[in-house]
């Protein structure tokens, strides 16, 4: 288990930002024997093989049933987090000092960027020499920079009530003394070779490397838990899948922009899964009524890291709801189906566990605070297949830093794999 681990603790090293993730996460799947699928081509299948396709910085990954395909045991994850982007025309001139301007994707908690080692990553589009268009991804962690706070001693009523950010004013990191003109492609070509660089989606991404905690090393913190322990332990699932299944296909979901919404050409909105999809039900030749029933008899999980209690703010958990790190996976329920868990698909969770002698948890928000959301309801509500929210307990949700039970993570892998064997 201690291989594991450090596998996840590696896997997060490498994927500072969405696309680094979908590319680390093909690299693994390639190396399984997964066979790679392109969106813009004609697809050539075989049943008992594995495939996956990349799309951006969502990927999806399957295994074709040998024979007949009656139903599908589906994961579905994000790989994105909160973060802060850098705007397009980043570079500020203030006195001697460049600085970056930046707009927040989803919802950080921003205090916690502040006052530390930030790195530039992500994706870049470039002409080469040729003419020809490239892109590009970058970890530009050779020259990190920082989002430094005012002193006390300047502002003391705002210390006496606490650090309180404006998005526009205050989150511009310092790059560098003397003003440099395009300072980042500057910092891009120190890795690259190129004509010219035409755009770029960049973020600012916490430098400081995943690290085990605690006397024993029994809990993880690091940047992007939330959601890449839930893509690592799908990956890991899809990897012990040795052989397909006679009549189920195995298939993972991991798709980008869960943190703003889903609502894009590779978010959960789209038609990333469905296009798969109907090329599968294409393949198996299933008509209208049979494909409809596929989905009937189809489950999907739903992962996605879950509340876990804060020793520092009890009153902020329903005291009969409130999952401990170290204590299990934790299933996820909201009257109002912010998550899609039932007291059925719950049950199916709680029988996996205790078969595999796993501890399980329940998770509900106070019922004067309103819950979060997953992909898990809008994947149920386009396709109409039955859907459960589960997730390992986490603190400092959204933070730069997020910390989880080491345990936890293990147990969820444990799950997963089984669930993709056929433990239905």
């Amino acid at each position: 288990m201690t291989h594991l681990l450090d596998d996840f603790s590696d896997f997060l090293a490498h994927s500072p930002t969405s696309w680094h993730a979908a590319i680390e996460m093909s690299n693994r799947l390639a190396s399984l024997d997964f066979i790679p699928l392109y969106p813009e081509e004609k697809w050539k299948l075989e049943k008992g093989k594995k495939y996956f396709v990349v799309h951006d910085g969502s990927i999806a990954a399957f295994a074709l049933p040998e024979k007949n395909l009656d139903r599908m045991s589906i994961i579905a994850a994000h790989t994105d987090s909160p973060a802060l982007k850098l705007k397009p025309h980043a570079e500020i001139e203030k006195k001697n000092m460049v600085q970056l301007g930046v707009e927040v994707y989803g919802a950080p908690i921003l205090a916690t960027w502040t006052n530390r080692d930030l790195a530039i990553a992500g994706r870049v589009v470039v002409e080469r020499e040729d003419g020809e268009i490239e892109e590009l991804l970058v970890f530009l962690d050779d020259a990190p920079v920082m989002i430094p706070v005012l002193a006390p001693h300047l502002d003391r009523e705002a210390f006496k009530k606490g650090l309180e950010l404006n998005k526009q004013d205050h989150l511009a990191p310092v790059a560098s003394l003397k003003f440099e003109k395009n300072y980042v492609e500057s910092l891009i070509r120190e890795q690259h070779t190129f004509h010219a660089l035409l755009d770029f989606d960049l973020f600012l991404v916490p430098i400081e490397s995943p690290r085990f905690i605690g006397k024993n090393g029994e809990m993880l913190a690091s940047y992007r838990l939330d959601n890449l322990s839930s893509t690592h332990a799908g990956i890991v699932a899809l990897g012990n899948l040795k052989t397909p299944s006679l009549d189920t296909l195995s298939m993972g979901i991991f798709w980008d922009h869960e943190e703003i919404g889903s609502s894009t050409q590779i978010g959960a909105e789209s038609t990333f899964f469905h296009d798969i999809y109907s090329r599968i039900c294409d393949f198996y030749k299933l008509n209208v009524e049979e494909e409809i029933i596929l989905r009937c008899n189809s489950l999907c999980l739903s992962v996605d890291v879950s509340h876990a209690l804060n020793p520092n703010y009890e009153n902020k958990y329903d005291p009969h709801h409130a999952p401990l790190l170290g204590e299990g996976i934790t299933i996820k329920y909201n009257a109002d189906m912010r998550y899609t868990s039932s007291g059925k698909t719950g049950a199916f969770i709680l029988h996996l566990c205790q078969v595999l002698g796993l501890k399980c948890q329940k998770f509900v928000n106070r019922s004067d605070n309103l819950a979060g959301s997953t992909v898990g309801p809008i994947f149920a509500t386009k396709l109409g297949i039955e859907t459960v929210d589960i997730g390992i307990p986490e603190l400092s949700m959204h933070a730069a830093r997020e910390i989880i039970a080491c345990k936890d993570h293990i147990d969820l892998c444990t799950l997963l794999s089984y669930f993709l064997q056929g433990g239905l």
